[in-house]
Formats: C-alpha cells, sequence, structure tokens
C-alpha cells in the first residue's frame, strides 16, 4: 500500500512539474480596426488588410486585425476619432476634418493647388505632424497620415469651363476648407461625409460633388454623373484632403514591448507614403470607368486655371489668418507644407 501511494505522489508530482514548465502560450490581441468605406474600397484592400496580415506576420501570430468597415461599430464617420481616443475602436481610418476645427494644424495640406501627388504630399504630412500637429491628436496614437490624389469636380447640370459655371450649382464637399473653396468658387457648399454622396446626388440634394477618382466607381458615383471637370495636369491638384490612420493610446500602450516595435515599425512616415501611393495609382482605372460609361469630360487649361489659383491664394490667406488668432504659427506652418511638399514631389 505504502507502495502505491508513493508511486501515485511520484505520478502527481511528475505531473505538476510538467504543467509548471510547459511554455505558456501567448495570448492572441486582437485589434479592432473600424472605418467608413465599404469592405471593396481601396482603404480596406489595399492598404489595411496588407498592414494587418503584415503586423500578424511579424507578431508570430500573436497580434491580429478584426476589421469593421462602413461603420459598423456604430456611429458616423465623423465620430470616428474620437471613439479612437475612447477605445470604442483600437485603430480607426478617418479625415480629421470631419471634425471642423477640432486639428487646425493638418488643414493646410487641403488648401487649393498645394499638392502634386498623394506619395509625395503624404510623406510630407507626416513629418510636417510630427513638427506642428502632435499637441492636435495627443488624444491618440497616430500611426500615419496621408492625402489622396487629385481632387476633381463632378455634377449633373453643366460643364463647368471657367468660375461663372458654378453659379447656382450645390455641391458636396467634405471639410471645411474644401466647403470654403467651393464656396470661393462660386456654387454653394454642402458639408457631407463621403457615405452620404451617393444619396445625396441621387435624389438632387446636390448638383455634384468633389472627390478624388478611385472614390467615384467605389460609390458607383460614375452612375448617376455626367460631367466631370479636371484641372490641366501642369498645375498642382485642385484639391487634397487629409487623412488619418489612428490607435488607441491605452490599447497600444498595453502592448508587450516586442509588439509595440511591430506597431512603430508598420508606421510613420513610409506607411503614410505608400497610402498615398496607393491612391495615385488607383485613378487611371478608377476614371475609365467614367470613360466608359460615356460621362464628358473638360480639363481647365492652365490659361483659365490662373484664375482658379488666384481663389486658392485668398483661401490661404484666410486660413493663416484663422490658425494664428487660434495661437497657431499660421504662416509658419504654411511655409513649411509647402516646403515639404516639393521636397517630396520632385
Amino acid at each position: 500500500m505504502k507502495k502505491i501511494r508513493k508511486q501515485l505522489a511520484g505520478t502527481v508530482a511528475a505531473a505538476v512539474a510538467v504543467l509548471f514548465s510547459a511554455p505558456v502560450a501567448a495570448e492572441e490581441i486582437v485589434l479592432k480596426v473600424a472605418h467608413f468605406w465599404p469592405s471593396s474600397a481601396l482603404s480596406q484592400k489595399q492598404v489595411l488588410e496588407p498592414w494587418c496580415a503584415k503586423i500578424e506576420a511579424e507578431s508570430n501570430q500573436r497580434m491580429k486585425c478584426q476589421i469593421y468597415p462602413a461603420m459598423q461599430l456604430g456611429g458616423t464617420p465623423g465620430q470616428l476619432i474620437q471613439q479612437a481616443a475612447d477605445g470604442v475602436a483600437d485603430i480607426v481610418w478617418t479625415l480629421p476634418g470631419y471634425t471642423a476645427g477640432r486639428f487646425p494644424s493638418v488643414e493646410v495640406f487641403e488648401l487649393p493647388f498645394l499638392t502634386r501627388n498623394a506619395e509625395g504630399a503624404s510623406r510630407a504630412a507626416w513629418e510636417y505632424y510630427e513638427k506642428y500637429g502632435k499637441k492636435d491628436f495627443e488624444a491618440v496614437k497616430p500611426l500615419a497620415f496621408h492625402v489622396h490624389d487629385a481632387g476633381h469636380i463632378h455634377n449633373n447640370k453643366r460643364e463647368i469651363k471657367k468660375l461663372a459655371d458654378f453659379r447656382g450649382l450645390k455641391m458636396r464637399a467634405p471639410t471645411r476648407l474644401t466647403n470654403r473653396m467651393i464656396a470661393h468658387l462660386g456654387a454653394t457648399p454642402v458639408a457631407m461625409p463621403m457615405p452620404q454622396t451617393p444619396e445625396a446626388v441621387s435624389k438632387g440634394v446636390v448638383d455634384g460633388y468633389v472627390l478624388p477618382w478611385e472614390v467615384v466607381p467605389t460609390m458607383k458615383l460614375h452612375e448617376m454623373t455626367k460631367y466631370h471637370t479636371e484641372m490641366d495636369a501642369s498645375q498642382p491638384a485642385l484639391y487634397t484632403a487629409v487623412f488619418t490612420i489612428a490607435m488607441n493610446k491605452a490599447r497600444y500602450e498595453s502592448l508587450p514591448d516586442d509588439l509595440k516595435k511591430v506597431i512603430d515599425a508598420n508606421s510613420g512616415v513610409d506607411f503614410s507614403a505608400s497610402i498615398g501611393r496607393a491612391w495615385d495609382e488607383s485613378a487611371p482605372a478608377a476614371r475609365k470607368q467614367a470613360v466608359d460609361r460615356g460621362n464628358k469630360f473638360y480639363t481647365v487649361p492652365a490659361s483659365e486655371a490662373a484664375q482658379w489659383v488666384k481663389v486658392g491664394d485668398r483661401i490661404a490667406t484666410e486660413w493663416v489668418k484663422d490658425v494664428t488668432g487660434k495661437g497657431y504659427p499660421g504662416q509658419e506652418m504654411l511655409d513649411a507644407a509647402r516646403s515639404l511638399i516639393e521636397k517630396h514631389s520632385r
């Protein structure tokens, strides 16, 4: 009997030893990633999904994403940045400009006739943020700042060839500065996030809108639109909009150091530039879908564009005055943005 008890005790001891010596499986961390685009959009297919696959591979499958497109976590596009700050989502992709006036520092990249391509301007946007934008975004951990490729004018009323053609039109625009641009060009601006635009166009709430090419077929807007106006290729882009991919700060701080390094290695200036490059590369195929439908196109020649650029100069002057009144070094910020864009767009 004693022998049996000894054998049993030895077996239990061995089992306990094995239990406590066995390696503990690392907890799998799932990051909730939210955005307002449809799941078929460039933002998810060519940016978020590859990015998530990369951090999963580099973390040895310890860190993964669960993507929630089209506002599946609830709320509106304008609330996404606060959802990141509050932890409703771990990571969001949105436009700071959807929250008018909250992030004035990065608005400068939305001034008319400032950018020439999205890749260079996105690289510039991250460098600019590191010097001028950190206070505005202290509630979150930005992972990227980028802009889209050249924005264009799309409408159903008439061809827009000159400034006078804007009169009487109601035009959708995404942010405070793009709405100001629409007003200065002569139309009535209607502020709304991109997901609301197709319904507004189909119901005649707006006559037209400003958007880059990639978004137009993504939202099937080329099927609802007759006329498209583009600037001469020698000119800077009519406008662009600033986006951020931002993470909840507490979620980031809760990660083990090695996983923080994975996030850090896949954030910042190169990530920002790669998103801009994806937008640049998307434009020709997206535009072709409108061409194939027989929609009408007009290119504003450089001689006429000079009048449009004067409008952009007035808006830039107004922006400097606005932000300087809020305590920012407005002229210095505008000069820095222009210099960085020129540096990275050669």
